[in-house]
């Protein structure tokens, strides 16, 4: 039996199917529209300007986050009366926080040196602009660490992956869901298959940790360890271009 194959910690029992995938999936779009209509609108109104220029953009991204995963904690509350977090396997590694932070920044380190193999085109990305005063960096790099990685980890790795490894069993699950986690990111990479690839290698690497550890914690502070390090590049570049 191979590592990526091996049995897992003690997990809770899976309730959830494929059925409430689809629906948490297709309620997306409308809680992404309702998240930038209530950001957007009263800021159009009042004529507000923002003292750091990514701050709509990221009120519009935190609330679409917690109206997901409050609908999400709702309708396993109501349709299963199970215990949410539990389900979410949210519980503490066996081997500590700071080794899981320690695989992202080595994940991290792995990711920048297969991209300077492959070399990924320079993309303009509409955040790059927001991100020129000091306000947003401080703002985008918050979120990065903080709300970024737990929204990610628990609707990929806590809620999807545990299906398709009931279904394919881990390897191919692994995989999977990291391709539907870098599809997720193909607009803001202008599908470029060179970023997507390198977010895929991200993406099978926090299913690793999900599945070997048997926490999507883990995964959470693993994925918030693999931004920092993007985080502080992000800043060296910015203080010598």
């Amino acid at each position: 039996m191979s590592d990526w194959d091996e049995a897992p910690p003690p997990k809770p029992e899976l309730f959830w199917g494929y059925r409430d995938v689809l629906v948490l999936g297709a309620l997306s779009v409308p809680l992404l529209a309702v998240s930038i209509g209530l950001v957007g609108v009263p800021t159009w109104w009042l004529g507000w300007r923002p003292p750091a220029r990514a701050l709509p953009l990221l009120a519009s991204q935190f609330l679409f986050y917690v109206l997901w995963l409050g609908t999400l904690y709702v309708w396993l509350r109501v349709h299963y009366r199970r215990a949410f977090w539990r389900g979410m396997a949210w519980t503490r590694p066996e081997k500590g926080w700071a080794n899981c932070f320690a695989w992202g920044v080595v994940t991290a380190l792995g990711v920048i040196a297969l991209g300077g193999i492959l070399r990924p085109p320079q993309v303009e990305m509409p955040l790059t602009e927001l991100l020129r005063d000091r306000a947003s960096l401080v703002w985008v790099g918050g979120f990065a660490v903080t709300l970024g990685p737990l929204w990610e980890e628990l609707a990929f790795r806590g809620f999807l992956m545990p299906l398709l490894v009931r279904t394919l069993t881990a390897a191919p699950a692994i995989l999977a869901t990291a391709l539907v986690f870098a599809a997720l990111h193909g607009v803001e990479y202008a599908w470029s298959w060179k970023h997507l690839s390198l977010i895929t290698v991200a993406g099978v690497a926090f299913g690793w940790m999900r599945h070997h550890s048997g926490s999507t914690a883990a995964a959470t502070v693993m994925h918030a360890g693999y931004n920092v390090v993007f985080f502080l590049g992000m800043l060296a570049q910015r203080s010598h271009p």
